[in-house]
C-alpha cells in the first residue's frame, strides 16, 4: 500500500469518498447521490484547496485509488458537522467497502496527524455516529469524545 498527498487531478475522487463517507445504519437505504449538493455536505470539499490547512491523503493499492481522508479548518457561517473551532481542522474519511479492516484507514489517521503535527496543528476533529464501526477506529487512534449530540458525537485528537 502507498499513501501520499492527493494530486489535483483526483479532486474528483474526493466527492466519490464524501458520499461514501455518509453514515447509513444497517438496513436502511443509501442516500440519493444528490446529497452531495447540500451545502452542508459540499462543504467538505467545496473549492478544495483554497481554504487553509485543506489536506488530503489518499491511499493506493496497485496504483488503484481505495481511500482518503481529508482535513478542512471551517470558518463561520459554514461549519461541518464535527467543528470545534477554526484552528481545529475537522477530518473525513472513507475507504472503499472491500478494502476495509485492512489498516488503510488507521495508517491513513496516522499519515494526516503526522502532517498537520508538522504544520503546527495541535489538534484534529471529527463527528461520527454512534453507530458507525469505525468509531472503534477512531478511539485506537487517539480521538476522545468531547461532545455528544444525541445520534453523533464529536472526537478530538490532540497531536
Amino acid at each position: 500500500m502507498n499513501y501520499r498527498k492527493i494530486d489535483k487531478s483526483e479532486i474528483k475522487f474526493l466527492k466519490e469518498m464524501l458520499y461514501e463517507a455518509l453514515f447509513v445504519p444497517e438496513g436502511q437505504s443509501p442516500f440519493s447521490l444528490s446529497i452531495l449538493e447540500k451545502p452542508e455536505i459540499s462543504v467538505y470539499i467545496d473549492n478544495w484547496g483554497k481554504l487553509p490547512n485543506d489536506l488530503a491523503i489518499v491511499a493506493e493499492i496497485n496504483n488503484e485509488l481505495v481511500g482518503a481522508i481529508w482535513g478542512r479548518s471551517f470558518y463561520p457561517p459554514k461549519l461541518g458537522y464535527g467543528f470545534i473551532d477554526s484552528e481545529t481542522p475537522e477530518i473525513s474519511m472513507a475507504i472503499k467497502k472491500s478494502f476495509r479492516n485492512r489498516g488503510v484507514g488507521t495508517m491513513l489517521i496516522d499519515e494526516l496527524s503526522r502532517r498537520y503535527a508538522e504544520k503546527g496543528i495541535k489538534a484534529i476533529s471529527l463527528s461520527v455516529d454512534k453507530l458507525n464501526k469505525a468509531k472503534s477506529l477512531y478511539k485506537r487512534s487517539g480521538f476522545k469524545v468531547i461532545t455528544d449530540k444525541g445520534s453523533d458525537l464529536i472526537m478530538k485528537k490532540k497531536l
